[in-house]
């Protein structure tokens, strides 16, 4: 009695932890065992942003996510999102590394799924968008001291080709489409983009479905079934 006492300790505090340190659960259920991760605040990359801004650590999520798909108890990855982007080499990794998962994954933005955050929120295998939420389109941003020279700007080119293509391949939205909404100029004030609201971003194909919690664990639950009759 005693030692499932300490283990129940044991692992309510690692929970703790992992949700504090983290921000990721992992929760028990019959249809399956789920991991639960949550990318908030701004993606930080190489250089380590300032201590009062929320951020997430690609280098903390990325062997997460490892974990995730070698770990035989965990059958599902249910991705939370709520970012205004960040670094887009870091948030292409991530999204890179949770598109060639081989366990049923799922994402739901909640508030917003700005800049970067789009290719995440496609990378799942099936998306959700809260009714309240928002994404952002935009252009690739400059930032820091940038040598003007023609490379440069092939350089900045290339990246973009490659985030369009990693979000056409990863949902409905077409190539035309996704540029076009990217290259907006009357849609945001002083900038370039389209800012999506959940019923837009649905009918563009750029997220599978509207929903809340329960419509993404539901799906979640559904694709554990299905891989588990096969």
């Amino acid at each position: 009695m005693g030692n499932d006492e300490n283990n129940n300790e044991n692992n309510s505090e690692n929970g703790s932890e992992n949700i504090r340190d983290f921000g990721s659960v992992r929760t028990k259920n019959p249809r399956g065992n789920i991991h639960c991760l949550s990318i908030i605040g701004q993606i930080e990359g190489h250089q380590i942003l300032p201590p009062q801004n929320k951020t997430t650590k690609y280098e903390h999520v990325l062997p997460q996510l490892v974990a995730v798909e070698e770990d035989p108890e965990i059958d599902g990855l249910l991705v939370l999102l709520n970012t205004v982007g960040g670094d887009v080499e870091a948030g292409l990794a991530i999204a890179e590394l949770i598109a060639g998962m081989k366990k049923p994954t799922v994402s739901l933005v909640l508030g917003g799924g700005h800049s970067i955050g789009v290719p995440l929120a496609v990378s799942t295998d099936y998306s959700f968008i809260a009714p309240s939420a928002t994404m952002t389109v935009h252009p690739m941003r400059m930032s820091g001291v940038v040598i003007g020279v023609m490379q440069t700007f092939r350089y900045f080119e290339r990246m973009q080709d490659r985030i369009i293509a990693f979000v056409v391949d990863n949902s409905s939205i077409k190539d035309e489409e996704f540029r076009r909404l990217m290259l907006t100029t009357d849609d945001m004030a002083n900038d370039v983009g389209t800012i999506l609201f959940a019923e837009k971003a649905v009918k563009t194909g750029l997220i599978n479905a509207m929903g809340g919690l329960s419509d993404a664990l539901e799906k979640l639950y559904t694709m554990i079934e299905d891989v588990r009759k096969k």
